[in-house]
């Protein structure tokens, strides 16, 4: 009886403590909701809205691959603990499933009824197969016997034929067949991918309007209606009856025994080949799909109704990502370029590049600073024969890095060069594995982390012989060393030459590479081993200091607020009279305004051109801030899973930089929306008299004429 009873304490006390927070899950749908909101600006140029349509899609899809994956091996295993907030895994995937298919309604009436009518206006026209011109279907029948059709694999689904793999993402064609002889057979066909998934068409309705000049305009149709137009080519003397376009995903989420993995290298490329045979977790199919078709599908593919998602129009819209690409600036946002931070403005040699950090340190803001000098200060560290030694953190640098580049010209100019490539960076193994094993060709040492923990910081070390010995030059940043992220996420990073920081880095590169149980460190802070206690005690001296009657502020800009310690301390803050002011991006678990728990605590996200992507923490200290920046949200992934780095901005002049950074994210009345206690956003107003005031407009102004 003593074990039930605590049972049902523990259970009432879960239920209790549930309404402090919001569900992880739901939060990161709020904020997707922001995203497709995006979109349905009309104060956004026509293209980037199309823009936003497709990152509403990839993240949706990025979202079913892990999140709703990781809820259903829970369901699967019997998992009957509560989230935070309360909810059972079971209860959380129907939860996911009643926010998300409103969402995936309006998605598509934004599409459909709104966007793709105004591309038509605009000379940019997306057609059904049924509404092109005979002239035009000849043309694509042709395409379709010269391009598509020696690429198509039928595959047939009967007794002697078992149902086909399909994999994650693609697209597919479920075809129904009559047989004279055995009846009603089904087949699939797989949309190829390795092909445009639109294809240009000419005349008909792509000669207007008038208005347009001819080389302003584009004329598209789909590649699956094409192929479904001519899929009787794949199956001879047989009678098509029915042919509908379906896509499923798959759990891509790699499980990784690293105590077992014996090549860490061999075991992420044996994952990745892996994750095609995920399972799968969602169904997408045309919203016509006759319920029999249906059945066939889930039954095959081990799932239930809850799984399916029937869609009006296209499946996959990640695809309308390559309408951005079309030759129309008229309707895209005004050319962005960046520029080098004053103290780096003329430095272009190696001397010069070192001299300017080792007069100060030097505060570099991406986009609106350019992500040039870092590649050129790597590339002179590269060619300078006073350099001994770089090393360097890589977790996604993208295709054709310069970056990793300039390493490799290191290493060939005799350098010492040291690499950590973090292979566990999610869809970005496959990119890394690749560099890694270039890196190694090129002879430089690559290391592969910590057994357990992802490496998330971003940090460079270069060691330089000066005439008073040597120097050690570092670079801590944010983001990624990744030149094309670089100018569409904003990030903040640090040069600096300071010995405290240097010998820091030097420090936890030795602890990335080699055997070390260090704990403290000079002025970084580093996760897992003291960040979280770190902020802890930040936080505690702002409740101290408004218990004591004097100012308690804190500032906070980051994606995401999960982490249930860290959320009670800002509730313990909140109680104690501190102002909190939270700027987060994405997930926020933490539930703002609530009477005697939260009055004190604003949250607001801001959405829009650049994906906010800087971390600062910054504790005003009764008029002594302190401020941090670096790599972690407040996620228990990164305070306690992965390597992380937050560094303090000491020199009073980039303080004050950075707080007014934050004040201009804090005025923002244009892209800036307001967490309320209910878990809705709503959009923030200008005071009385005041013009709407857009952060990402100001932050880019400087940047809208081209440099002389």
């Amino acid at each position: 009886m003593s074990v039930m009873l605590e049972r049902i304490e523990s259970e009432m006390s879960t239920i209790a403590t549930a309404s402090l927070y919001f569900n992880r899950e739901l939060s990161w749908l709020e904020f997707n909701r922001r995203v497709l909101e995006e979109a349905m600006d009309e104060r956004h140029p026509l293209l980037e809205r199309v823009k936003f349509l497709s990152i509403f899609s990839t993240n949706l899809d990025e979202f079913y691959m892990i999140r709703v994956a990781g809820l259903k091996q829970q369901i699967a295993a019997g998992v009957q603990s509560r989230s935070p907030d309360g909810m059972t895994p079971a209860e959380q995937l129907a939860a996911i499933r009643r926010a998300t298919i409103p969402l995936l309604e309006v998605h598509r009436a934004c599409w459909l009824d709104d966007i793709k009518p105004k591309l038509c206006q605009q000379g940019i026209h997306l057609l059904d197969y049924d509404q092109l011109t005979a002239e035009q279907r000849a043309t694509c029948t042709s395409y379709f016997e010269r391009e598509v059709f020696p690429v198509l694999t039928p595959l047939a689904f009967d007794p002697t034929h078992p149902f086909p793999h399909i994999s994650n993402l693609s697209l597919n064609l479920a075809v129904v067949i009559h047989d004279p002889d055995h009846g009603e057979l089904f087949a699939r066909v797989k949309v190829p991918a390795v092909l445009p998934r639109l294809v240009p068409v000419e005349g008909g309705a792509c000669d207007g309007p008038e208005d347009i000049p001819p080389e302003r305009r584009y004329c598209y149709t789909w590649l699956e209606q094409i192929i479904t137009a001519n899929v009787a080519a794949l199956f001879p003397g047989e009678e098509i009856i029915e042919c509908y376009t379906f896509r499923i995903t798959r759990n891509a989420d790699m499980e990784i025994e690293e105590e077992e993995a014996g090549d860490l290298l061999r075991m992420i490329e044996e994952g990745v080949r892996q994750r095609r045979f995920g399972a799968v977790v969602r169904l997408q199919v045309q919203h016509n799909m006759p319920e029999r078709v249906r059945g066939l599908l889930l039954a095959n593919l081990k799932l239930t109704l809850d799984d399916l998602y029937e869609m009006r129009g296209p499946l996959g819209l990640a695809d309308l990502m390559f309408l951005t690409r079309i030759d129309r600036p008229d309707l895209k946002d005004p050319p962005f370029y960046p520029s080098p931070p004053a103290p780096l403005h003329h430095a272009r040699s190696s001397d010069e590049i070192f001299g300017a950090i080792r007069q100060q340190d030097i505060l570099l803001h991406h986009p609106f600073d350019s992500f040039q000098p870092l590649v050129t200060l790597i590339q002179a560290a590269a060619e300078d024969p006073n350099v001994l030694a770089i090393k360097q953190t890589l977790y996604r640098v993208g295709s054709n890095s310069p970056i990793v580049k300039a390493l490799m010209h290191a290493r060939e100019q005799d350098k010492q060069v040291t690499v950590l490539v973090e292979l566990k960076a999610r869809f970005d193994e496959e990119n890394n594995i690749i560099w890694a094993k270039q890196l190694e060709r090129a002879g430089v040492h690559v290391v592969y982390g910590l057994l357990g923990l992802k490496t998330h910081a971003k940090l460079a070390l270069i060691v330089r012989r000066e005439q008073d010995g040597l120097r050690r030059y570092v670079h801590l940043g944010t983001g990624n060393y990744n030149a094309t992220t670089a100018r569409i996420y904003t990030d903040l990073g640090l040069l600096t030459a300071r010995t405290d920081i240097a010998a820091d880095v030097s420090e936890l590169f030795n602890r990335l590479t080699g055997f070390s149980r260090q704990r403290h460190y000079r002025k970084l802070l580093v996760a897992p081993v003291g960040m979280r206690d770190h902020l802890a005690r930040l936080i505690e001296r702002e409740i101290a200091h408004a218990a004591a009657g004097r100012q308690g502020h804190i500032i906070f800009k980051c994606n995401a607020i999960v982490d249930p310690k860290m959320t009670d301390l800002l509730y313990r803050a909140s109680q104690a009279g501190v102002n909190v002011q939270l700027i987060v991006r994405g997930i926020c678990c933490l539930r703002p305004g609530v009477p005697g728990l939260s009055d004190t605590i604003e949250v607001r996200s801001i959405v829009g051109r650049f994906l906010e992507h800087s971390r600062i923490y910054y504790f005003a200290n009764d008029g002594k801030p302190q401020v941090y920046v670096g790599s972690a949200d407040l996620m228990e992934r990164n305070l306690d899973r992965r390597i992380e780095t937050l560094f303090p901005i000491e020199a009073d002049t980039l303080i004050d930089d950075i707080r007014k950074l934050l004040d201009v994210y804090l005025r923002d009345t244009v892209r800036a929306r307001i967490l309320l206690a209910n878990g809705s956003y709503v959009r923030a107003q200008p005071l009385d008299g005041q013009a709407p005031f857009d952060s990402q407009e100001y932050l880019s102004r400087g940047n809208m004429t081209p440099p002389e």
